[in-house]
């Protein structure tokens, strides 16, 4: 798509790239490539972040009044893929593609005029709690329960699956604040939590590729300001859904992937086979062709969607789709990357995360994350709606399917 860029653009595109010449330091281009879980550890997304604050490019999908950059959508795809391929480190999303939104949208003037510019900063760290144990994709049946007393909400359940809830300082949640013969789609509110609240006991949970990024947390009797609900009470599942659609629809992640594919590439083509390498093979060959198909798809549904958020639409049920295909893209890649290990894809480190100072590597670099990025992305397609959920709402929404 290049070919095609009028000229501003392509100064855009090369005004970016001297900016991650300078920026983007070796430390954080490697730590990005060893990060075998969906974000990268703390100290290296924040890193990132306030070098892109600093810079004013931080929340290139925001309002301009709320310190958005205010970019066209071709400089939004210029800058994604840029950075991608750069391989600089993925900011969290919790802060500015979920909460942030939000509280735009639904949020009192104070909370805006609280929240956001910290957001921006980086001065606030989001963890999302909404499932639980027994209520995943069916979230509606959620059970933590706040019950109001006078000017707080009274806090007890437990969130599951809770993404990095051990370094948040702040949580937006789901809560059941409706009585028990309320419709329980209508009895639900959002609410912001300080994570240092008296009552709060996070318990880690270590996933199958070893890495420490999700968590159950408990809430005991925990106290929060009824000045912290987003929107009126019983609001929460209207919100809620607002937000999923920009957390399944509202980022640009083709690049992401081809910088995946690159990897694999390269490992493809440092692995031995015969007389040549792995790209020889015509099983191989084949199964990275149709990856870079299924991602010139999906960014071409992404340019779609950011057209449409540009002229203030809500990205809708295609962002269920682009969920969907994400995370199948995600998997082939991961699986094809073992498949280019072969024996050496049991070779196990231990040392979380893999960039740590100390860790003493058996395989290179190019190989270290495959195995762990292949287990830990199992997960994609269940978290932020498993894809049959997605089906269901592509089926519904998108096609008409009548149940």
């Amino acid at each position: 798509m290049y070919r095609s860029l009028e000229p501003e653009d392509i100064a855009f595109r090369d005004e970016v790239r001297a900016f991650l010449r300078e920026h983007l330091s070796p430390k954080l281009s490697r730590a990005t490539h060893l990060t075998t879980s969906v974000f990268p550890e703390p100290e290296i997304g924040h890193a990132w972040h306030r070098i892109l604050w600093q810079q004013g490019w931080v929340a290139p999908g925001w309002p301009v009044e709320y310190g958005g950059t205010g970019w066209s959508l071709v400089q939004r795809w210029i800058f994604a893929t840029e950075t991608a391929r750069a391989g600089a480190p993925a900011l969290s999303p919790m802060g500015l593609k979920m909460v942030g939104p939000v509280i735009m949208r639904f949020g009192s003037p104070e909370q805006k005029a609280h929240y956001l510019p910290r957001i921006l900063a980086g001065d606030d760290y989001w963890c999302q709690g909404y499932s639980e144990p027994g209520s995943g994709s069916d979230l509606a049946s959620l059970q933590t329960r706040a019950v109001r007393d006078g000017e707080h909400y009274v806090i007890n359940g437990t969130k599951t699956w809770t993404t990095h809830a051990h370094h948040a300082n702040r949580m937006f949640a789901l809560v059941r604040t409706g009585s028990e013969d309320t419709p329980r789609h209508r009895g639900i509110s959002f609410l912001l939590l300080d994570m240092q609240s008296p009552g709060i006991t996070i318990r880690p949970i270590r996933t199958i590729g070893s890495d420490h990024e999700v968590n159950q947390v408990f809430f005991d009797d925990v106290r929060v300001p009824v000045a912290q609900r987003i929107g009126e009470e019983g609001q929460g599942w209207a919100i809620a859904k607002y937000l999923l659609e920009f957390e399944r629809g509202g980022s640009l992640n083709s690049g992401g992937l081809r910088c995946h594919l690159e990897e694999l590439l390269r490992l493809a083509r440092h692995t031995p086979r015969g007389d040549g390498c792995m790209l020889d093979d015509p099983d191989i060959a084949l199964a990275f062709s149709q990856v870079e198909i299924d991602i010139d798809a999906l960014e071409m549904t992404e340019l779609r969607v950011m057209a449409s958020l540009q002229t203030g639409q809500n990205p809708g049920a295609v962002s269920s789709l682009m969920k969907l295909r994400w995370s199948e893209i995600e998997q082939a890649m991961t699986h094809l990357g073992v498949r280019l290990l072969g024996p050496d894809a049991l070779v196990w480190e231990h040392t979380r995360p893999l960039f740590a100072a100390d860790a003493r590597p058996v395989l290179d670099d190019l190989a270290r994350p495959v195995t762990p990025k292949h287990l830990n992305a199992r997960a994609f397609t269940i978290f932020g709606g498993t894809s049959e959920i997605q089906r269901d709402i592509i089926a519904r929404e998108l096609l008409g399917t009548v149940y």
